[in-house]
């Protein structure tokens, strides 16, 4: 009821009460006229009374009339009211009745007070129950005995609790699922008199369409899963926790020689155990057993089957699962066997050449009076055949270092001649001879680099940077190449951003080209590049007889050529899948014989980054570096003029030394150098580092440094890294020692 009905109601009775007194002082005042017409009592009182009497009960009338017509009026008001209310009551109903969604409102008792037929849909057993004054408690009771929620079958006590509980707050919605298969969300909250109002709203298609997105999920993610272990090159088979196989890969059948579908052959952890021990042989000493819940790690076994031997490993998953992973290392081994037969036959041969030594020395001490001489002679010569034999180990980490010293040296010069005001001519050859010598310098560091990929001796360095300038340099390399074998060359290039490592990047694209140029009799040569999503593609594409699709795989191996006759080792395609795998880069084959051949390699984008200076054949002066003092340390006279000339080409007062004590006579007392350039190896097994410790110690000031260095070893970077000294590896990029010379001189 609201506030206007209540102080309609009390305004009526007020009304009424007065009428009440009216009516009352009225019959008083007749009764006290009869009881005075029989007193005795002279005319003129009785005639005084009867006049006063009359305009008493004339008023009193009056204000009874004003008051019936007041009351009449408030009836009518009060009924009127009534009908308004009845006319919202009924208009409410219809549209309460008239949504989908169930509707009910209790009061503040908790009681009901309201609800829909849509409400009775979802407790069709209740309907007959229902009635308006109920309690929500007995509602629920009547739900759970009637087992319509389905938490009310397993458990109805529990389930009136938690819904009472739950509906006391009435902060919000929440789903309950019925018996029915229905599920329905009920939402309550609190009205302003303290009544909970709900909403239920089926959302059975809601769920379903749920359901049926997650099983859609759960297949890409199975599809994603399968792709993954398509890709891998050990033997993968997975199965669940009651032993059926649930997964599996291309590989494991061609390993086991399970045929096109392992699924047929080992369908379970049974049927796997029988093929691996009776069909092939294998010695699995135990690993392929079903391991039990308190195992606790990975199982590894090297497992002979017959000639061959594989690699087993078995690891148990958070489902009570197993997986298992089969490689061949057949030829690993024999390579390793092959190895070691070759190190135990060196060290026979110097065993013997050591025999022979001794007894030559045994003949010798007893000639000693005639041989004394020779003797000695041959005691020398022993002592230098064993420091060959020591220096050996040193071989490769020196050959590094001399390859690139005189390459550095010519690449210095051709920088600095770049700065010389040439002539057209003169100058397009500078540009063509820095671009050989890159080409050069890259391909050393490559074979270096590559040479200890499957050591993980090298991470790759990722940059950004343009594709289409490195595509460049190669049309520059291979035109003469491919104008030499009648073919034409067509670099489509565009202006790109790539994210890779741009030495590897370069090797991989190299032997694409050279590839297609050595396989491709007439026609031509194209390389294109262009976006595909968030990707780079770029491809090599040949006019040349083609690939079978069953050789396709097989040219990616070492030592595979197809054609004998040509001057290639069967090494490049390797190099380029190992490179491509280290780098995280698809490498893709399209090529049908008669058709030509298409190489492609896809990158990711890169973002652009700002230009070093100095990175073109000329570069002008740089006022920034004008007179500064530089001191060269370096063994090597050719670099120390090189890096004279490049360096006094950009304004620079150059001082070259080739070691500590020298370095110190060049300069007078009170003088320093503003910079130090030092090599890391000098001569007598002094270092870079050492001398530049010593400068500092001389000088008596922290004298900014850099280290240069063909040493391309983690240990050197670390060990520079801790003393916060920069490096710069041979050859010494123009533009990169420029812009840390920037930063710095201050």
């Amino acid at each position: 009821m609201s506030d206007a009905q209540r102080l309609e109601l009390s305004e009526n009775e007020a009304l009424r009460e007065e009428l009440r007194k009216l009516r009352r002082i009225n019959a008083a005042l007749m009764d006290r006229v009869e009881r005075s017409s029989d007193m005795s009592a002279n005319a003129f009182s009785m005639f005084e009374t009867a006049i006063s009497l009359e305009a008493m009960v004339r008023e009193r009338t009056s204000q009874l009339e004003d008051a019936l017509g007041k009351l009449a009026k408030a009836n009518n008001e009060s009924e009127a009211a009534h009908q308004s209310a009845d006319a919202a009551r009924l208009r409410l109903r219809d549209a309460i009745e008239s949504i989908n969604e169930g509707f009910v409102l209790f009061d503040a008792d908790d009681r009901l007070v309201l609800f829909n037929e849509a409400y009775l849909g979802f407790w069709p057993e209740l309907s007959p129950h229902m009635r308006v004054g109920m309690e929500f408690s007995e509602i629920a009771q009547l739900a759970a005995k009637h087992e319509r929620p389905l938490g009310a079958v397993v458990a109805p006590d529990r389930w009136v609790s938690e819904r009472l509980a739950r509906h006391g707050i009435a902060d919000g919605g929440h789903v309950q699922a019925l018996s029915d298969g229905r599920w329905v969300q009920i939402n309550e909250l609190r009205t302003s008199e303290g009544g909970i109002v709900g909403i239920y709203t089926d959302i059975t298609e809601v769920k379903a369409e749920d359901a049926r997105a997650r099983a859609l999920e759960l297949a890409e993610r199975n599809l994603i899963l399968q792709s993954t272990l398509d890709t891998l090159s050990e033997g993968v088979c997975m199965f669940d926790s009651t032993g059926r196989l649930s997964a599996w890969n291309g590989a494991l059948g061609h390993l086991l020689g399970l045929g096109d579908d392992p699924a047929r052959a080992v369908a379970c952890h049974g049927d796997l155990l029988d093929w691996c021990r009776v069909r092939l042989g294998m010695e699995d000493h135990g690993c392929l057993d079903w391991q039990d819940a308190g195992h606790i790690g990975p199982v590894s076994q090297l497992c002979p089957a017959g000639e061959r031997r594989f690699e087993i490993r078995s690891t148990r998953t958070g489902q009570g699962g197993l997986v298992f992973s089969f490689t061949d290392v057949t030829d690993m081994l024999t390579a390793q066997a092959a190895l070691r037969e070759t190190a135990e036959t060196l060290e026979r041969r110097v065993s013997e050449r050591t025999a022979e030594l001794l007894s030559v020395n045994a003949r010798l001490g007893q000639e000693v009076a005639e041989r004394r001489t020779i003797e000695a002679a041959l005691t020398q010569a022993k002592i230098a055949a064993e420091k060959a034999n020591l220096s050996k180990t040193s071989f490769l980490a020196a050959a590094s270092h001399d390859l690139l010293q005189p390459l550095n040296a010519a690449c210095l010069f051709v920088a600095a001649l770049g700065d010389k005001r040439l002539a057209l001519p003169t100058r397009a050859l500078v540009s063509q001879t820095a671009t050989a010598l890159d080409s050069v310098e890259d391909l050393l560091e490559a074979l270096l680099e590559i040479s200890r990929l499957d050591a993980g001796a090298i991470q790759p360095e990722i940059s950004h940077f343009r594709i289409d300038q490195l595509l460049q340099t190669l049309n520059v390399e291979f035109t003469p190449t491919a104008r030499a074998a009648g073919l034409q060359l067509r670099m489509e290039t565009e202006a790109l951003w790539v994210e890779s490592d741009v030495r590897l990047l370069r090797r991989i694209l190299q032997n694409f080209v050279s590839n297609a140029i050595r396989y491709t009799a007439s026609g031509s040569v194209r390389v294109t590049c262009g976006v595909e999503g968030d990707q780079v593609r770029v491809a090599v594409i040949d006019t040349g007889r083609g690939i079978d699709s069953s050789q396709q795989e097989m040219i990616f191996e070492e030592f595979r050529r197809l054609d004998t006759r040509s001057q290639g080792k069967g090494l490049g395609l390797a190099i380029v899948r190992r490179a491509a795998d280290m780098l995280g880069h698809k490498i893709w084959l399209h090529s049908a014989p008669g058709e030509g051949s298409t190489f492609a390699i896809t990158l990711p984008l890169g973002r652009p980054v700002a230009a070093s200076e100095g990175d073109g054949v000329t570069a002008p002066r740089d006022r920034s570096m004008q007179g500064r003092r530089v001191l060269v340390v370096d063994n090597e006279r050719q670099i120390q003029s090189g890096m004279r000339t490049l360096l006094g080409g950009w304004g620079c007062q150059v001082a070259s030394a080739g070691d500590y004590g020298e370095a110190v006579r060049l300069f007078g007392e009170g003088e320093r150098p503003d910079i130090i350039l030092a090599d890391y190896h000098l001569n007598d097994g002094e270092t870079g580092d050492r001398v530049i410790a010593q400068l500092q110690a001389h000088f008596g000031a922290a004298i900014p440094a850099v280290m240069i260095s063909a040493d391309r070893g983690e240990e050197l970077k670390v060990q520079l890294a801790a003393s916060g000294t920069p490096l710069l590896n041979k050859p010494v990029k123009p533009a990169q020692l420029r812009a840390l010379l920037r930063t710095m001189l201050p």
